[in-house]
């Protein structure tokens, strides 16, 4: 593929459109923002150092960038659909019904929807076969993963295409096979913040506790290898199949039961709001997420050394 529209430029779809450019993509990019192309230009100059670093494809350029107020306008040519709009089932809705009707039946209509179903948001289109969620996180142009995710009348064939598109411009999808509200990582991140909430609401820890508890711990095993292929480790020579029966089930028996099932009372926001402020200690929205991006591209790299 040559050309890609990126319908929806704000964060995450401006982080979209720069990693497009860095594989050698040319981009029609589209937002009903006043500023929107304002914000999508700066938004690529200030990733384009980062996306160097971590290594460009043949031909890429930031300029090989356009802007369309028009979705309509911006999807004429495209051979990809990624769309990145507000997380409203609504208008998601309705602007696949626009874009399913502008361009063939072969072009495949991706949503980065973090949690919304493909199949309702594909309800009134003429060729639901063709849209899938291509579900990023953030910043897309930074973390490798994409959750593919077709819908009931999703193509396979579709689904496939798509996962070979995103492996083949250097992202990770992964293909989940059933829908789910939140797909599969935020699902897991949700039951995670969860435990991780009702462990501050009840007094265990403090906030910053425990996120140093995930970040200085299992969090960076995480970075290496998900929680299965962790405990087979923890099982020793015997892997996952001695882990199972000795510290998989025991805890699955003993722990499970006594997880939290927090509230978000306006009690326990205050308390997790101020733990937050606390914890950054006076670094704003701009300094932290600096400090992730210098922290994500060191890993980014380092994983690369270790794997090659």
């Amino acid at each position: 593929m040559k050309q890609v529209a990126v319908i929806g430029a704000g964060t995450i779809g401006a982080s979209w459109a720069a990693y497009f450019l860095s594989r050698g993509l040319s981009v029609v990019a589209s937002d009903p923002a006043e500023n929107g192309e304002k914000f999508l230009r700066s938004y690529v100059e200030t990733a384009w150092p980062t996306l160097t670093r971590l290594g460009l494809g043949p031909n890429a350029s930031p300029d090989r960038i356009r802007f369309e107020r028009d979705p309509v306008a911006a999807v004429k040519d495209a051979e990809f659909v990624q769309e990145s709009a507000l997380e409203r089932q609504n208008l998601k809705v309705e602007l696949f019904e626009r874009l399913d009707r502008a361009v063939s039946p072969e072009v495949i209509l991706a949503s980065s929807s973090s949690g919304i179903l493909i199949s309702k948001i594909a309800a009134r289109c003429r060729h639901p076969e063709r849209c899938v969620i291509g579900h990023p996180f953030n910043p897309p142009h930074m973390i490798p993963l994409v959750e593919v995710v077709g819908g009931k009348r999703t193509s396979p064939e579709i689904v496939q295409r798509a996962i070979a598109f995103y492996h083949e411009i250097g992202k990770r999808p992964i293909h989940i096979r059933k829908e789910v509200t939140g797909h599969l990582v935020n699902r897991l991140q949700a039951a995670l913040w969860r435990e991780a909430i009702a462990l501050v609401a009840d007094g265990v820890a403090s906030v910053a506790d425990v996120d140093a508890g995930i970040a200085y711990g299992p969090g960076l095993r995480w970075a290496i290898m998900g929680p299965h292929l962790t405990f087979h480790l923890a099982g020793g020579i015997g892997g996952m199949q001695h882990f199972m029966p000795h510290l998989g089930v025991p805890q699955a028996k003993e722990w499970w039961p006594s997880l939290g099932n927090p509230e978000l009372t306006p009690e326990v926001q205050k308390l997790i709001v101020d733990g937050v402020d606390e914890e950054a200690a006076g670094r704003g929205i701009p300094e932290l997420a600096a400090e992730r991006d210098r922290c994500l591209i060191a890993i980014l790299e380092a994983l690369k050394s270790c794997r090659k």
